[in-house]
């Protein structure tokens, strides 16, 4: 009988089976699947009882988790989204981070923990997960308004201190400990040798790394194959974070963190992140699952004014940190309890520094278990606190609501019958001014060109302003129809403005963002959003809300074709059957 016992194996599939059931009982309660993945650790852990993964395999599972993570904080690092908000991310980001840090050190004072482990443990409650942040933002459709640029690069700046703080901690490790001191000129010798050794790395990836690396991309991907591009992808992360922990003894975060950057200044830059995400995100589940093993659950029943007193320190400390600062820059409270809420949690850099210092002998098994408390509890609390604040700016535009601007309405022939000849149409207006901008999470005291024009009755509704929205509302508006146009992303909503259209920032799946396009009064809803799923939501509120609106949809294939009569689209245009009509239509003339 053949031998079995493979805990490489068992580790993955065990891993990845308990995530995704927990990841789908986190996901129906309305909670981040972070925590789901981090509960299925604890449940194949050794603090609970049952089956016990392999920690050993399991952490060396997490590290390729924490390559690929933090190689795609590299890839989608902005300099130039961080320079444009940089007089208040930079020093925002600094002072939070101090704050929250000492906050975390003055409990570990008390824990009696020394000085390295308080500073351990700070630093990790002081950092926000990214993965978290940056799906709230997309989740709601901010991640391109200012705030959401000012939260993202408040982010980068944090990343970009923990990897500062990943290098230097093995280095400064020895006079952190009590008694165990070096003295000042050796403790100056080691941290000159570590600084020169990520200065070498880091000269070598911006002098020979953006020649090499996107040279081998582009060879790749003119290959044609798929592989082997998405093995050039992983090759080059996996490869440089390797290359630099055993040539330059950097860790292998700050490797894959400006592989990730080089790659970004690619032009397949989009098309690497891509490629990257199948296995990106199966081992960064497996990280959370390897993070959550090592939680001991019973912390919360033996230790609970503790893990109040972290939870105080992410949720309150830090988000009263962030308020104020953001307030002292003169921004308004809007921007301020936005970026307030985007930080109060933590994630994947707290698990990563709390693992370090447990190796490095800083931080007690005991700091680790708070960390991760907090940061499942804090990771729990956020979605609702988000959604506290965005609810609290919708009403406030809501009630700054203005009269309706009159609209001249000239007879069009339907535009769902894409093989009808063209009508004639009205003639081309003059060029209309920018109209003004619907943005459903502001508020008043926000920095917007003008506030939400009210209700409009009798209109046509166009979701999404790309290349096919584009086409349909301007025809729509060259016929003299009332149009009104959503856009999730604020330069194409720009675009429209620019175009003399009404355009509500934000996404159409929303109800509250819907709500804004008065379905009950239109005539029309265009969704010409390719995302089946999407679309479908909007499509289902739509029939909702008007059951006699007439709803025309595109779809890329027959079971999108289906989803969407099933949820109550009237007339649905499939891409490849319109092109394949209008072929055989041309070949029979």
């Amino acid at each position: 009988m053949p031998d079995h016992h493979t805990p490489l194996i068992a580790t993955i599939a065990l891993g990845l089976l308990l995530a995704f059931i927990f990841g789908m009982v986190a996901h129906r309660l309305r909670v981040s699947p972070l925590v789901g993945y981090l509960l299925a650790g604890v449940a194949v852990g050794p603090f609970t009882p049952g089956y016990v993964a392999d920690q050993e395999l399991a952490n060396q599972l997490a590290e390729i988790g924490v390559i690929l993570l933090m190689f795609a904080v590299g890839l989608h690092f902005s300099l130039k989204d961080l320079l444009e908000v940089r007089s208040i991310a930079l020093p925002g980001a600094i002072g939070q981070i101090l704050v929250a840090t000492l906050m975390g050190m003055g409990l570990g004072w008390l824990f009696n923990w020394g000085i390295g482990g308080g500073l351990v443990f700070g630093l990790s409650l002081s950092v926000a997960s990214t993965v978290v942040l940056i799906r709230a933002l997309q989740e709601r459709r901010i991640a391109e308004t200012e705030r959401g640029r000012i939260a993202i690069g408040w982010l980068i700046v944090e990343d970009l201190v923990m990897v500062l703080a990943l290098v230097l901690l093995p280095a400064i490790a020895p006079a952190l400990k009590g008694g165990e001191g070096l003295s000042l000129p050796d403790l100056a010798m080691t941290l000159a040798i570590t600084l020169g050794k990520v200065a070498a790395f880091v000269v070598l990836m911006l002098v020979a790394g953006r020649r090499v690396i996107p040279w081998v991309m582009h060879h790749a991907a003119h290959t044609g194959s798929r592989e082997l591009f998405r093995l050039a992808v992983y090759a080059i992360a996996l490869g440089v974070a390797f290359g630099a922990a055993e040539l330059f003894g950097v860790s292998f975060a700050l490797g894959a963190f400006f592989a990730g950057m080089v790659m970004g200044e690619s032009q397949l830059s989009q098309r690497a992140a891509e490629e990257a995400l199948p296995l990106r995100d199966a081992f960064a589940v497996l990280f959370f699952v390897s993070v959550g093993m090592l939680f001991n659950p019973t912390i919360i029943i033996t230790a609970p004014f503790a893990v109040l007193a972290v939870l105080a320190i992410i949720v309150v400390g830090k988000s009263v940190a962030a308020y104020l600062i953001v307030r002292a820059f003169g921004r308004p409270s809007g921007t301020a309890l936005t970026i307030s809420a985007s930080l109060a949690q933590i994630g994947e850099f707290s698990f990563i520094l709390a693992g370090l210092g447990g190796s490095l002998g800083l931080l007690p098994q005991e700091g680790r278990d708070l960390i991760l408390a907090g940061a499942i509890l804090s990771i729990l609390i956020n979605p609702f606190l988000f959604a506290l604040v965005e609810k609290r700016r919708a009403r406030v535009a809501a009630r700054s609501v203005s009269p309706p601007h009159p609209v001249a309405e000239t007879p069009m022939a339907e535009l769902a019958e894409p093989d009808r000849a063209a009508p004639e149409l009205a003639p081309t207006p003059p060029a209309p001014s920018p109209a003004p901008s619907i943005k459903p999470g502001l508020p008043v005291e926000a920095e917007v060109e003008a506030e939400v024009i009210p209700a409009m009755e009798d209109h046509d509704v166009v979701v999404g302003y790309g290349r096919v929205g584009h086409l349909v509302a301007q025809r729509l508006r060259d016929a003299g129809r009332p149009v009104l146009v959503f856009e999730d992303a604020e330069s194409i909503a720009a675009a429209a403005r620019a175009d003399g259209l009404p355009a509500v920032l934000g996404n159409a799946a929303d109800p509250l963002v819907l709500a804004l396009a008065n379905l009950p009064g239109a005539r029309r809803l265009f969704v010409t959003v390719p995302e089946a799923f999407e679309a479908g939501q909007v499509v289902e509120q739509a029939r909702a809300l008007n059951p006699a609106l007439e709803i025309t949809a595109r779809a890329h294939s027959d079971a999108a074709v289906e989803h969407l009569e099933r949820l109550g689209a009237t007339y649905i245009v499939m891409s490849e059957r319109e092109v394949a009509r209008r072929m055989l239509e041309h070949a029979e003339a």
